[in-house]
């Protein structure tokens, strides 16, 4: 599915929809075909995600404090919040960055981002610009965000390369990507874990850093049992 988009200059979005439903003709094969089939649903259940992604059982809901303090996010920066689902992190970022600062809440689904629009605008939170992209973008102007927030969605990327390609292109000299992610070790990992998520933390460590990134830190965020946090930085 390809979607074109449009960068608002306020939290109201417009989507258009292109007539063609191939898959990105980047010239990258999928790494896990069907991977997005679920969030590619025009008719996705916004409900119905919030009881799974926004419940304290979720580590990185429990623990969201502790990741907004390791982002160490500062007041008038730019930050996107890649596959921002329902939109818990994307309004957390909105009051870091504060009326100077700006925050993408980037995702492939309609409903989701007119979810985070009704929340902005319910919350008087106007420095939130939603961004529909498409499988192998991230659709952000050139050299425009200072962090990008990569939180259990990384394994989502299914044109890695391409993906990769995009931000670092988003990105400001300088800026970083924290990056969160699902344990995955054979052998001790969850049956779910290991079939849901194509790859463990070393070969994502390596795509990201193939694709221009350095990598700088891995986090410690106390209360993670089941992720882990990296930290990546573009070079100036």
């Amino acid at each position: 599915m390809k979607w074109s988009c449009l960068l608002s200059l306020s939290a109201l979005f417009l989507i258009l929809p292109v007539t063609a439903q191939d898959a990105p003709t980047t010239g990258e094969k999928s790494v896990k075909p069907g991977i997005n089939q679920r969030y590619l649903d025009p008719d996705l259940k916004v409900d119905d995600w919030l009881k799974r992604f926004e419940v304290e059982s979720r580590e990185v809901f429990h623990n969201r404090k502790d990741v907004l303090e390791i982002c160490e996010i500062q007041p008038g920066m730019t930050v996107a919040d890649i596959g921002a689902g329902t939109g818990l992190y994307t309004r957390l970022f909105s009051k870091a960055v504060g009326e100077k600062g700006w925050v993408y809440a980037v995702d492939i689904n309609a409903r989701f981002l007119e979810h985070i629009q009704a929340r902005a605008a319910q919350e008087k939170q106007q420095n939130i610009t939603t961004v529909l992209c498409p499988e192998d973008s991230v659709t952000l102007p050139t050299a425009s965000i200072d962090l990008a927030f990569i939180c259990d969605v990384y394994h989502h990327f299914e044109y890695p390369k391409t993906s990769l390609a995009s931000l670092h292109r988003a990105m400001k000299p300088g800026g970083r990507i924290i990056l969160i992610d699902f344990i995955r070790i054979e052998g001790v990992s969850s049956e779910w874990t290991l079939g849901h998520v194509r790859a463990g933390e070393e070969v994502f460590r390596k795509e990201i850093e193939d694709a221009g990134f350095t990598f700088d830190a891995k986090l410690k965020v106390p209360g993670f049992k089941d992720n882990y946090c990296l930290r990546f930085i573009k070079p100036d």
